[in-house]
C-alpha cells in the first residue's frame, strides 16, 4: 500500500477504530492507563462535541424484539434464548466522535443492543461491521491513538510515526487491508454485525464454551462503491434506515459461533477459520427508529459486559475495561447539553420526504 492510501486508511481508522475504543478501554493497569486517559485521547482526535458520545458520536435509537428459538438452551442457560419475545433498545452509528459528519466515510456501521429479560436481567452488546479489531490491547489502542494523532501544523498524522506504529503492529496493517478491500453494506440494514471480542457460554449443567455471535441480516446484501462514498447525501445511511423502517421491520439472525482447540480467544484481530461450526439461535427484529434526543438509547451505555447469567467475558483484555470507558463518557456527556444531531428532526417527517 502506498504512503498515501495507508495515510487514507489510517484517518479513517481514526474516524471509526478510534472512535470505536468506546469498545475497547483501558484498565489492565490503572496506574499507567485508565478510561479518563482514553477518553481524553478520543476528544483530541475529533474535538469536544458537548452533549455526544465520545465514540460513534453520530447514531440513531431503534425499537424492538429479540426471539430465541430454544437452540440456544442447548449452550447457555441464559433466558433471552427462551422461545419468548425480549424488548430491545438499540442504537444504529457510523464510527467517529464527529457528529456532524457525513455518512460517505470508510468507518465502522456499527449496531448496539439492550435486551431486558423478564427476571430483569439485561444483555448488552456493542458490535461492528468487522469481524476483526484493528488493536488487540489496550495500551495498543493508545499507542494508535498518539502515532495517529494529527500535526497541528498540518492537521494530519505524521507519516514517520504512522509508519513506525505499523511495523510495530502487522495485525493494525491487516486490519486495513481487510478494510480496503472487503465489500462494505450499502445499508445498516443488509449488514452484518460482529461481537469480535469472544464470550463463554455456560450452560445448565456448568459446562463452558467459547463463542462469538454475528447478527446476520435477511435483507439481502448489496455493496456499495467505496469510490463513490464522498458523493452520497450525507445521511444517506440513516435516511434510508429511517425509510425502510417505515415501510416494514428488520430481521437479522443471531448465529452463535463455537471455538475449536487451539482459537484464539483473547485476541480481537484474529478471525476464527471459516469452518467453525454455527447456530441460528433466534431472531431480532427492529420495528421503529427515534432521533437521540428523544429516542430511549441516549443515556444507555451498551456495555458488553454487562451480561446474563449464562454469559459471561473471555479474557480478552479489551473487554476487561470496557465498562469503565463507557461510564466515563456518560458521566461526562450528562452534565452536557443534549445538542440535536445531525438527524434532529422528526424521524417519521424525514422518512416521508
Amino acid at each position: 500500500m502506498s504512503l498515501v492510501l495507508r495515510l487514507s486508511a489510517i484517518g479513517a481508522i481514526l474516524l471509526g477504530a478510534g472512535a470505536a475504543f468506546t469498545y475497547v478501554a483501558g484498565w489492565l493497569a490503572p496506574q499507567r492507563l485508565g478510561p479518563d486517559r482514553i477518553t481524553d485521547a478520543l476528544e483530541k482526535h475529533d474535538g469536544l462535541h458537548p452533549g455526544f458520545r465520545r465514540a460513534h458520536a453520530k447514531g440513531l435509537c431503534v425499537e424492538g424484539s429479540f426471539q430465541g428459538n430454544g437452540t440456544g438452551l442447548t449452550l447457555s442457560r441464559a433466558a433471552v434464548f427462551e422461545p419468548e419475545p425480549i424488548p430491545v433498545i438499540g442504537r444504529f452509528s457510523t464510527g467517529g466522535g464527529q457528529p456532524y459528519a457525513p455518512d460517505g466515510r470508510l468507518v465502522f456501521h456499527a449496531l448496539a443492543l439492550s435486551l431486558v429479560l423478564p427476571n430483569g436481567e439485561q444483555w448488552r452488546m456493542a458490535m461492528d461491521n468487522a469481524p476483526i479489531f484493528p488493536v488487540a490491547t489496550p495500551q495498543a489502542f493508545l499507542a494508535f491513538q498518539l502515532a495517529t494523532a494529527p500535526d497541528p501544523r498540518t492537521g494530519k498524522p505524521d507519516p514517520n510515526r504512522v509508519a513506525e506504529f505499523l511495523a510495530r503492529h502487522p495485525e493494525t496493517q491487516a486490519f486495513l487491508d481487510w478494510q480496503r478491500y472487503a465489500p462494505l453494506a450499502a445499508s445498516f440494514a443488509n449488514g452484518t454485525y460482529y461481537s469480535i471480542n469472544t464470550f463463554r457460554f455456560v450452560d445448565a449443567m456448568g459446562e463452558q464454551r467459547f463463542v462469538r455471535w454475528s447478527f446476520v441480516p435477511e435483507t439481502p446484501f448489496e455493496a456499495i462503491d467505496k469510490a463513490t462514498l464522498a458523493e452520497r447525501p450525507a445521511n444517506f445511511l440513516f435516511d434510508d434506515l429511517l425509510a425502510r423502517l417505515s415501510e416494514a421491520p428488520l430481521r437479522w439472525h443471531m448465529i452463535i459461533t463455537l471455538a475449536e482447540s487451539g482459537d484464539p480467544v483473547d485476541d480481537a484481530t484474529r478471525a476464527w477459520p471459516a469452518d467453525r461450526s454455527s447456530i441460528d439461535v433466534g431472531t431480532l427484529t427492529l420495528t421503529r427508529a427515534a432521533i437521540e434526543e428523544t429516542g430511549a438509547c441516549r443515556n444507555i451505555t451498551f456495555d458488553p459486559t454487562i451480561l446474563p447469567s449464562g454469559v459471561a467475558p473471555s479474557d480478552d483484555p479489551l473487554l476487561a475495561a470496557r465498562s469503565a470507558v463507557y461510564a466515563t463518557s456518560l458521566a461526562r456527556r450528562d452534565g452536557e447539553p443534549a445538542e440535536p444531531s445531525a438527524l434532529g428532526r422528526d424521524p417519521a417527517a424525514r422518512s416521508a420526504r
